[in-house]
């Protein structure tokens, strides 16, 4: 573990933001190169459900609305795309002030949680959106068509994408915390119930009144907090005890 004083710590953080910010606008960059191909992505769950239905159509209300759509497209986009490279700034922030044990303890797992980003962001398209617009498009009086916006569609999609591959970081995130001695498998366990109700509530906020789509976001939030307990317990604690031992 590195000493560093309070100064040193801040002139560090602000070097570690300038290059995720580089990273990000270099990313942000390629991203509006490709905008149109990212939008057809982003829209082709939406536009399958409405052919099935006829329930509607998409459309934008102002010039500029596809301007400023595919410019948000493109930010929230680069944060995907150059998650690998400011996962990899996040951690040499934090390592210096983990023990050399802890850094070969969770330096494997930095790869793991791009994995996780990525199977979040594939539940949110694959899953979730699918669900949720089938719901709505189903939902209330029949007969109607729905008239959607391209600009709010396309930035709420985007943004529901990097929520959920940061939400699938949570086993990760408890790793982390278990190796810097924050959280253990017992206080894990005992907050268990807590946790629960609160993605109950989390999924409730993000996803249509419809128990079916809410459960599809809440159980997977289940298991990725269990998955987590897990870790903690099969790798944190032995490791730790290894390394404390007589």
């Amino acid at each position: 573990m590195k000493e560093m004083t309070f100064t040193e710590h801040l002139e560090e953080l602000r070097k570690t933001l300038i290059r995720v910010v580089l990273i990000l606008g270099v990313a942000f960059m390629v991203c509006y190169g490709f905008g149109e191909y990212i939008s057809e992505f982003l829209l082709k769950p939406l536009r399958d459900v409405l052919k099935a239905t006829e329930s509607g159509q998409i459309v934008y209300l102002g010039l500029l609305d596809k301007v400023m759509s595919q410019l948000q497209v493109a930010f929230w986009t680069s944060l995907i795309v150059s998650s690998p490279f400011w996962f990899i700034e996040v951690w040499r922030f934090i390592k210096p002030g983990l023990h050399s044990y802890e850094i070969k303890a969770i330096k494997p797992f930095l790869f793991i949680g791009f994995i996780f980003f990525c199977l979040g962001i594939c539940f949110g398209y694959f899953l979730v959106f699918p669900l949720t617009f089938e719901t709505l498009m189903g939902f209330g009086v029949e007969h109607v068509k729905a008239t959607i916006s391209l600009k709010e569609y396309l930035v709420l999609s985007s943004k529901v994408l990097v929520f959920l591959g940061l939400v699938f970081q949570l086993p990760n995130i408890l790793l982390i915390l278990g190796f810097m001695g924050i959280v253990t498998k017992y206080s894990l366990r005992s907050m268990r119930r807590y946790v629960y109700v609160g993605f109950a509530v989390l999924s409730a906020f993000l996803t249509p009144p419809d128990p079916y789509t809410l459960l599809a976001l809440w159980f997977p939030l289940v298991l990725l907090f269990e998955f987590g307990i897990l870790i903690v317990a099969l790798i944190v604690h032995p490791y730790l005890a290894r390394q404390h031992g007589p």
